[in-house]
């Protein structure tokens, strides 16, 4: 169960995010104690979220120049969200999750007009680093839409398509799940036999969704993200 939960959840991470809205769940109903679940979960889309990487490896290449540096400040905030989730319960972070996923995919879906004119050069404003942290933090503590939230920071970066931020998108993942992780693994929450079954099962997810994605006209793209988006905030709020 867990690791048919996790390919579907690495599938949806390619896509847009959400998918620890599968994984999560279903590590605690096979009897995972939150906590532990929650680390576990991402050590597993970790993996998924390198997948996910990998298929976008032409649109990251072209990207690299403005990656580095938001890509630091995502990884200070991953070790303090980290931190904060070995010392205190993720009550207040899923009260959160459906404004949040309203919140960004509403910007998401009306970031063509809100955007204006996009600068000749890709490029993050101080707001959006500033924002982006708070992002990783949040990650790094729990995580669940994350996706979602990044995709609507990077709307106003002047990226060339949705494929693109779908691609800085995902190495953001991947730093912020794996510099997490590794406070998960030195407090020994992580269970193993769990997460390494779902990691394989979350790379192929990621790696073909990815894949599949890119081929997608950008306009197709954009609303596969915000069904997802939106279907996500409505689930969660019904919850």
């Amino acid at each position: 169960m867990a690791s048919a939960a996790a390919l579907i959840a690495g599938a949806m991470n390619g896509i847009a995010g959400g998918g620890s809205f599968v994984s999560f769940p279903a590590l605690v109903l096979v009897g995972v104690p939150p906590i532990s679940a929650n680390a576990t979960n991402n050590a597993a889309m970790w993996v998924g979220t390198l997948g996910s990487a990998r298929g976008f490896r032409e649109e990251i290449a072209a990207q690299r120049a403005i990656l580095l540096p938001i890509a630091a400040v995502s990884a200070v905030g991953a070790v303090l969200g980290a931190l904060l989730l070995l010392v205190t319960p993720p009550t207040l972070f899923e009260r959160m999750i459906p404004w949040l996923l309203l919140f960004a995919t509403i910007v998401f879906t009306l970031s063509p007009w809100l955007v204006g004119r996009k600068p000749q050069t890709p490029r993050h404003s101080s707001w959006q680093f500033a924002v982006q942290f708070c992002v990783a933090v949040y990650g790094g503590y729990f995580g669940a839409g994350m996706g979602i939230l990044m995709l609507a920071v990077l709307a106003f970066s002047g990226l060339p398509n949705i494929n693109a931020a779908n691609g800085v998108k995902n190495v953001l993942s991947v730093v912020i799940n794996g510099v997490a992780l590794v406070p998960f693994a030195l407090a020994r929450i992580v269970s193993w036999p769990y997460a390494v079954p779902m990691a394989v099962m979350a790379l192929l997810g990621g790696y073909f969704s990815a894949r599949l994605f890119r081929r997608l006209h950008p306009s197709v793209g954009r609303a596969v993200v915000i069904t997802i988006g939106f279907g996500m905030t409505a689930v969660f709020f019904l919850r």
